[in-house]
């Protein structure tokens, strides 16, 4: 199937997470990604767990739909390789810093003299000012963007568990560059796109927690209770976990009345989203106690009567098997030709008339360096020359694509 971005040329220099989940997202919608790699691979291939060296099970999640050409930017040989690749793109991603990036000849000058309709995305800690240059990774900025304080509550500060910064960062740079070749289609030319992991994490705090200081003079302090509540958190049922939060009027009605304390539906800290968000401290304990007296699938069954938004606490082996994830088919059961059977979340987003697909599943390391090379130009003897210098490494070549790679549920 051809997705959205079917015909596109991506370019992706990037490593870790933030880059590679921006270029995953394109090229599951069709577009053509060359992931280009030093000659030891993006630092994620050599993360535990993994079947085989420099195949990690992040790298797996984060790179199907590319193919990789390993090259050492730094030699002098690897120039016109670049040369050669930008002229045929659409899109170049980078994660590296201004001057390194200037160094290798990966800066939006260098790069747009070659190919003017060029979208050159640079995604990076900060994007000027006096933290232009400093190192930047998703911890750092949880910590300076208010992310870690926020999550600590009353007690000390802590990281959110997922890689927070560089997945919402990595959305925007895909939305960006789809952006990018939008108005590319209008004006014909391409341009510079950055993307700071810094103040992109800045706004989205801002969203809720500037609050108060929304204002100027301000009125009021900063961080949006509701969601600072000790009291906002999964509630303990008889026999086990539930997520439950009546939101509109009729629905705390609903629940109040569902839970045997109608009483409580005429308390004056009920009867508004302003009464509400004045005493939701209150608010929240109540729910609590109320919640502790019955298990969680009667909660759940009378929730779902007064539609009223509850889940039960799934840990992520639960999450699996999962009724929705197993109706929705959402996970999807595939054969690496090196990595044998895997199991991977399939595309979450639907396009009716152009989906995206999964046409390949993450390369090894320089899988398609003489692919990629001969497409560009290249001789095989031109080739081999890059490869005996080690300017090139190429690795065996294995099945392209995925059309007859058998599934799991047939092996």
């Amino acid at each position: 199937m051809s997705g959205p971005l079917a015909g596109i040329r991506v370019l992706d220099f990037s490593s870790v997470v933030l880059g590679p989940f921006a270029a995953l997202m394109l090229g599951d919608m069709g577009a053509d990604v060359i992931k280009i790699e030093p000659p030891e691979g993006d630092v994620m291939r050599h993360a535990r767990p993994f079947r085989n060296p420099g195949m990690g099970a992040i790298f797996l999640n984060l790179n199907r739909n590319k193919k990789s050409l390993a090259i050492d930017l730094k030699r002098e040989a690897a120039r016109e390789v670049v040369t050669r690749l930008v002229a045929k793109a659409d899109v170049v991603l980078h994660s590296i810093r201004p001057e390194a990036a200037a160094r290798l000849g990966l800066d939006y000058a260098s790069l747009a003299a070659i190919n003017p309709r060029l979208i050159h995305c640079a995604v990076r800690g900060f994007s000027s000012g006096p933290y232009a240059d400093l190192p930047a990774l998703d911890d750092v900025i949880q910590a300076a963007s208010g992310v870690a304080r926020m999550q600590g509550g009353d007690g000390p500060p802590r990281f959110v568990s997922t890689i927070l910064v560089d997945k919402t960062a990595g959305l925007h740079a895909a939305s960006a560059i789809a952006m990018a070749l939008f108005e590319r289609e209008r004006s014909g030319r391409g341009q510079e796109v950055v993307v700071p992991m810094f103040d992109t994490m800045v706004q989205f705090m801002a969203v809720e927690h500037l609050q108060g200081l929304t204002f100027e003079p301000p009125e009021g302090p900063a961080g949006y209770a509701r969601v600072l509540s000790p009291h906002r958190k999964p509630y303990e049922t008889r026999d086990g976990h539930i997520s439950v939060i009546p939101y509109t009027d009729r629905q705390w009605t609903r629940f109040f009345a569902a839970a045997g304390r109608p009483d409580l539906a005429d308390d004056p800290r009920v009867g508004s989203a302003t009464a509400r968000s004045t005493h939701v401290d209150w608010l929240y304990a109540t729910l609590a106690e109320i919640l502790a007296k019955r298990g969680t699938e009667e909660w759940l069954s009378l929730c779902r009567k007064g539609d009223i938004p509850a889940m039960r606490v799934n840990s992520l082996e639960e999450l699996m098997t999962d009724e929705q994830v197993e109706a929705t088919g959402l996970l999807r059961h595939d054969r690496h030709p090196s990595e044998g059977a895997l199991r991977q979340v399939d595309i979450p987003v639907r396009f009716a008339r152009t989906p995206g697909s999964v046409r390949r599943l993450a390369p090894r390391l320089g899988e398609h360096t003489r692919e990629t090379l001969a497409d560009c130009g290249f001789s095989t003897e031109e080739t081999e020359a890059l490869t005996k210098a080690g300017v090139c490494l190429a690795a065996p070549s294995s099945d392209e694509g995925m059309a007859d790679a058998p599934k799991l549920e047939d092996t």
